[in-house]
């Protein structure tokens, strides 16, 4: 219960912070906070209010912001690996993102490798393509 209403709080904090009209919001915030300036002297207070207020909001934004990144991230993985399942790709791959740093490296090494394989495998059969229809050519001549 407390978990799908924090998503739904999550996904709509998300959503109006990236709008370009909550951007323009907070601009005259601080527009309004620094033409306030002189009335109040500059006092430590005014300056704390901002610094208070934007404390605050950063710090519930990283927790919001990064529980929707955390499922958006989640929900991507979860169709790649339908993706691969489903496919001709190996099931091995399936869940790599939960290896340490160094052996999704080795996993990354291991396809770079395979590229390599392939591209000489390829560019091995072209070349016998080529010399297959040059000396073709040289038995018509």
């Amino acid at each position: 219960m407390i978990e799908r209403y924090f998503t739904g709080i999550a996904n709509r904090v998300a959503h109006l912070a990236g709008l370009p009209i909550t951007f323009g919001f907070c601009c005259l915030i601080v527009v309004v906070w620094a033409i306030s300036g002189p009335v109040f002297g500059f006092s430590d207070t005014w300056q704390l209010i901002i610094n208070t207020g934007t404390t605050i909001v950063t710090f519930l934004m990283v927790f919001l912001i990064q529980n929707t990144q955390n499922r958006d991230g989640a929900a991507m993985q979860a169709k790649l690996d339908e993706l691969i399942r489903v496919s001709k790709g190996r099931n091995r791959f399936i869940g790599i993102e939960h290896l340490t740093e160094s052996e999704v490296e080795e996993f990354r090494r291991t396809c770079e490798r395979a590229v390599e394989r392939h591209e000489k495998r390829v560019a091995k059969e072209a070349a016998h393509e080529v010399l297959k229809h040059t000396h073709a050519a040289r038995k018509r001549t």
